[in-house]
Order: structure tokens, then sequence, then C-alpha cells
């Protein structure tokens, strides 16, 4: 379906223009750290679901490994229904739509859709989620966010209200997503509790 189709250049494609021409004069360190979290800075919300989980089993409460276990699960929800999005937005990438863009990173193929960005509706999830785990653990995951938001758009994979939007769709289905497993999911992790996953589950 391509009848939502957005015209990008038209939103922002100045700002995003503003943006690769500062990476392609920043200095290469700089390119090099922005690049490297563009494509692998998802991992970081990984270790600290870890984290996250592993502070519930140390506290053996099962309210506790719910909201830690469901931090994946709100995570998974928000990309696909961010990714339903995408192919029914069907909004061509900016280094595709813009002549002469030079981007850090290759040009995402045709077909590979830009609006909202995936990697910025991950982070957003991530963070809202593990917010409701423990508090620092949000902030930390919360600024992550932000810098791959910042990152998407600097190697040149995304317009700016790609991201923006990413990172609201990923918010605004991740804490529901999270409240209703904290409200319906405690019995089974209870029962899980007391089964063959129990040293996962609970330190004591």
């Amino acid at each position: 379906m391509h009848n939502l189709a957005l015209s990008g250049p038209s939103i922002d494609g100045g700002l995003y223009s503003w943006f690769t021409q500062q990476a392609q004069s920043a200095p290469h360190w700089f390119d090099d750290l922005i690049s490297f979290n563009a494509t692998f800075g998802l991992g970081l919300f990984a270790v600290l679901m870890v984290f996250g989980w592993w502070q519930a089993r140390q506290a053996s409460n099962a309210l506790a490994m719910t909201t830690a276990l469901a931090v994946p699960v709100a995570v998974v929800v928000a990309f696909v229904v961010n990714d339903l999005v995408k192919s029914l937005v069907t909004e061509v990438r900016p280094c595709q739509a813009i002549p002469g863009t030079v981007t850090l990173q290759p040009c995402p193929g045709v077909g590979d859709w830009s609006f909202p960005s995936n990697h910025a509706t991950i982070a957003a999830a991530s963070a809202a989620a593990l917010w409701l785990v423990n508090r620092y653990l949000g902030i930390i995951a919360a600024a992550l966010a932000l810098v791959m938001a910042f990152s998407r758009v600097w190697v040149g994979a995304h317009y700016p209200h790609d991201v923006v939007v990413g990172l609201l769709v990923g918010t605004a289905v991740a804490l529901p997503t999270m409240l209703l497993a904290r409200r319906y999911a405690p019995p089974l992790v209870v029962r899980l509790q007391s089964g063959a996953l129990r040293p996962l589950l609970t330190a004591s």
C-alpha cells in the first residue's frame, strides 16, 4: 500500500542534509564512534536488560521478575507495530530521495523503508520498559536511546522525523505492554519459579 507514502525531503530534508554535511567534516574518530553506535548500539540495551533480570532474580520477587522478563516482549511488540507502520507508509530512504547525498554508511536498498526508524523504536521501547524495572537503568537507557536516534540521522540512514516518531512509537507501545504484563503475568511467573526454571527466576 503506497497511499500513505511520505515525501521526506519536504518535511525536514534540509535538516537531514545539514546533518550529513556536518558528518563529512567532523573528526574521523567522532564519525567512527557514531557509526559504530548506529550499527551495534542496540546491544547495549540487551546488556541493560540482562542487568535488570539479574537484579530481579536477586530480589526474588514475582512482580519484579515479571517486569524484567516483560522488557524484551515489549520491545518485540514495539518493533512489530513499527514495522507494520513502515510497510504502510513506505517512505523512501533520504539517501535515495535526495540527490547528491553522501553518507557515512552505505544507503539501505530499495524497499527498505525509512519511516519510522526501527532502531529508534527499539531503543525507546527498551528505555521505557527498563524505566519500570529500575529508574537508574531507565535513565541510562533513555540517554542511549537519544544517542541512537542522533546516530541514525548522522550516518545518513534516516530523516530527523523518522527517529522522532520512532522514539514516540517505541514509548507508546512499550509502556502499556509492560503495564499489562505487570497486571496479568505475575501468577505465571510464580508457577515458573516453583518449577525447573527456578534457578533463573529467583536466587532464594
